[in-house]
């Protein structure tokens, strides 16, 4: 037998570390994500627990629910939240669709498509991809040649792929996929609230985020919503577990769903005005991922889309002023995220050590063939900000001006600063 040996963990150097009180250093997170949350949802966090059935909560869900219709810009009934980091809700839904043998087509561009692909092929599916290069995104074109090619019955793509921080762009891609017989579901982890995705408009029949980016809330609770044709598919697979069958239960025709947590035909009984117990709600994340809804919905969605497009502007400034180079096809950028080529002669995480320790700031690096080769800068949700940029922008200069590298001192603050106030926010 080939024995695969297990990791290891290192003891902490003092076990009686473990009681002291927690109090980590504030950390200004810039990069892809997780972000700081925004303080009004981390006080909704200290509200007080209640039943998940007490009729109090179960209006709070009811509530999270037309916030999320908002933000989704759908009118789905099906719109609810997931317990569970984003991942979570991505594999849930397929999961759920999913039927082993079914065929699906993956559209990818980057790490996150990768993942796309690794989930559907757990599913039991015979996954086809249509791919990209990194630091490019697909076109209709190659979606219709591939659509034809295997006739699946779910596409699968990610709106924005964080990892080489490009977006891909969806009009027309619903509409396609349904001429051929697919239904589309979008992963939009990285770009919910920072980038449209009207769900109605553009045909999506799911989609997937999570609270920890533009949304400034904390990882942990996943938005989703399904189409019509989508909740059928789903609810066709309807198994619900021993314990709790009512006397005139019906199973659905299709096959039991594998996974009794990621069951979303159980989760959707739950989140109805039937109330079927499926797990105890993860009330906390309930309490963030309304008041998430609740402060999009009061700022505007088109507002907190070009509050983000502002902030990318001004990244794009101050990293060019500073003679640095952006990574990937600047067409497609996400507006939350920014890829930076790292100099020649630096180390990235060098430089990201030093912003981490001296300045308490966090940038990210990339993946697979882009690590240690590109710095991702992320401004979104509650940072989604001018001082927030200012203070990256300056740290890395100085980290960079440590390490030897020759820049224009000032240069990238002063851009930044400039590029803000040449356009004055939306009213």
């Amino acid at each position: 037998m080939n024995r695969v040996p297990l990791p290891k963990t290192s003891p902490l150097p003092e076990p009686a570390s473990a009681l002291a009180e927690l109090n980590p250093a504030p950390r200004l997170l810039m990069g892809p994500g997780p972000i700081n949350a925004d303080p009004r949802v981390l006080r909704a966090m200290g509200t007080p627990l209640i039943g998940q059935f007490d009729p109090q909560f179960r209006l709070m869900m009811r509530e999270t629910m037309a916030l999320f219709r908002e933000v989704f810009a759908t009118r789905n009934d099906w719109t609810l939240v997931a317990d569970g980091t984003a991942r979570a809700a991505i594999e849930m839904v397929m999961q759920s669709a999913i039927e082993p043998g079914d065929r699906v087509l993956v559209g990818s561009f980057g790490r996150f498509g990768q993942l796309l692909e690794e989930i559907a092929r757990r599913c039991g599916a015979e996954v086809h991809i249509v791919q990209a290069e990194w630091g490019t995104v697909l076109d209709l074109a190659q979606f219709e040649a591939a659509l034809k090619a295997c006739s699946p019955k779910l596409v699968a793509v990610c709106q924005g792929d964080t990892s080489t921080t490009m977006m891909q762009p969806l009009e027309g891609l619903g509409e396609l996929c349904h001429r051929h017989g697919a239904l589309l579901q979008v992963d939009a982890t990285a770009t919910c609230g920072g980038a449209p995705l009207p769900a109605d408009a553009w045909s999506v029949d799911a989609v997937t985020a999570g609270l920890q980016k533009c949304l400034g809330g904390p990882s942990g609770a996943s938005p989703l919503t399904l189409s019509d044709a989508m909740a059928r598919r789903i609810y066709h697979r309807r198994h619900i577990e021993r314990g709790l069958q009512p006397a005139d239960y019906l199973p659905g025709a299709g096959a039991r769903i594998a996974s009794n947590y990621m069951d979303l035909a159980m989760v959707m009984d739950y989140w109805s005005d039937a109330g079927l117990n499926h797990h105890t709600e993860a009330t906390t994340m309930l309490y963030a991922a309304r008041e998430c809804g609740r402060i999009a919905v009061q700022e505007g969605l088109w507002a907190m889309f070009e509050r983000h497009a502002r902030v990318s502007r001004a990244v794009l400034a101050g990293v060019r002023a500073m003679g640095l180079e952006v990574y990937g096809d600047p067409a497609h950028k996400m507006p939350n995220v920014t890829g930076v080529r790292v100099p020649e002669g630096i180390s990235a995480d060098k430089v990201r050590q030093a912003l981490l320790n001296d300045f308490n700031v966090e940038i990210g690096t990339s993946f697979g063939p882009l690590h240690g080769k590109v710095w991702r800068l992320g401004a979104m949700g509650y940072n989604a900000r001018p001082d927030a940029v200012y203070t990256t922008l300056a740290a890395l200069e100085a980290v960079l001006a440590a390490e030897g590298h020759r820049l224009p001192r000032g240069a990238g603050v002063d851009a930044a600063y400039a590029s803000f106030k040449s356009v004055a926010p939306a009213a």
